[in-house]
């Protein structure tokens, strides 16, 4: 399938007023601050951008369960749930709570993944960019890991029904994609690919791993550098790309890898980071990039503009930040320990020091 040269970034406005609530990881701004920022350096227009709705109960039955999804419409409307269904799903439970658009924002990330496979597969466009994506943890009948609808799974779905006979999807977020890898990794369309910190919750995908079937598994010690990283995406991931020869990809670009994350326990910089989304970019295949993990909201914002600029044909990893993104990061709110004292480069360049190993 050759690739077509659209690119699209998949947003809406339902992520500048959600979040998780009060003590929660994901109670911070992420994909709105990725949107404005594009702006401000002129990487995003009207042309390229398209705002989302929500998908519907029987577009998400593609994957979850139709108990499911209503215990998810029930708890946005009442804003609870029944003790047996809240058990049942894990709704209200294990971190994953209950709150004003509980089903509208995750249905959101849904939707935009289902549209962006739709994009590839009738080649109206080449790229599509979903930061709201990358939920890798749900399961068809509960919610799992701060994920109440797996996006992933629903485009990677998408693209099988419509025809795409060899599906490669790519995740480089510090935490292994249980949901994904439990749902696909016994069907011969896909083959998955993860790299994640060994031993970080949830604690599967052991290194080598093939999931009982298409999946490989590949792990980082706690502390691994860009070199680590970049040694396994070019030696280990590239090479069975190559045997397999996909279609279409999907890649999970999580960034809760990065050094200044506190999920994780890697050292990532975003040289390293952006390198690796650089590497599957360039097999030139109709790809779909999602977000994922992310709970640092600075690194994030910088993290993912700067994929939209890769994307887009940029250089995210000289740019300056214009004023208007200064303001805005600094108006961001995080009420974690590391924000006590922000680095300076959070709030003036998309770009991190790079490691001594990149130098």
């Amino acid at each position: 399938m050759a690739r077509a040269s659209e690119i699209i970034f998949l947003g809406s406005d339902i992520f500048r007023g959600s979040v998780y609530g009060r003590g929660h990881p994901l109670n911070i701004a992420r994909v709105w601050p990725v949107i404005d920022i594009s702006r401000h350096l002129g990487w995003l227009d009207d042309r390229h951008y398209v705002d989302v709705l929500p998908a519907s109960a029987e577009q998400l039955h593609l994957f979850h369960s139709p108990d499911y999804v209503q215990a998810l419409l029930d708890a946005e409307a009442n804003q609870c749930l029944d003790e047996q269904r809240a058990e049942r799903h894990r709704i209200g439970r294990d971190n994953n709570p209950i709150f004003p658009q509980i089903y509208s924002r995750p249905a959101t990330a849904a939707h935009a993944s289902l549209i962006g496979a739709d994009l590839l597969l009738s080649q109206q466009a080449g790229i599509v960019f979903n930061p709201s994506g990358g939920t890798h943890h749900g399961f068809p009948d509960r919610a799992n890991g701060f994920c109440f609808v797996n996006d992933p799974v629903l485009g990677l779905l998408r693209l099988k029904q419509g025809g795409a006979e060899k599906i490669a999807y790519i995740d480089i977020d510090a935490h292994h994609p249980d949901g994904v890898e439990a749902s696909l990794s016994s069907d011969p369309v896909f083959r998955l690919f993860s790299i994640h910190e060994e031993n970080r919750w949830p604690r599967t995908g052991q290194n080598g791993s093939r999931g009982g079937g298409y999946a490989r598994n590949f792990t980082l010690n706690r502390g691994a550098t860009d070199t680590d990283f970049l040694r396994i995406c070019k030696d280990c991931i590239l090479p069975e790309l190559d045997k397999f020869c996909p279609d279409i990809l999907v890649l999970q670009a999580g960034c809760d890898g990065l050094t200044e994350d506190p999920q994780s326990g890697l050292c990532l910089t975003n040289h390293g980071y952006w390198a690796a989304v650089r590497m599957f970019l360039d097999m030139g295949l109709p790809s779909l990039v999602l977000g994922g993990g992310g709970y640092n909201p600075f690194t994030t914002a910088r993290a993912w503009t700067g994929v939209w600029g890769i994307i887009s044909g940029q250089h995210p990893e000289t740019t300056l930040l214009p004023e208007a993104s200064r303001q805005l990061l600094t108006s961001l709110d995080w009420a974690h320990r590391r924000n006590r004292k922000p680095n300076p480069h959070w709030f003036d360049r998309l770009y991190d020091e790079k490691g001594t190993e990149l130098r």
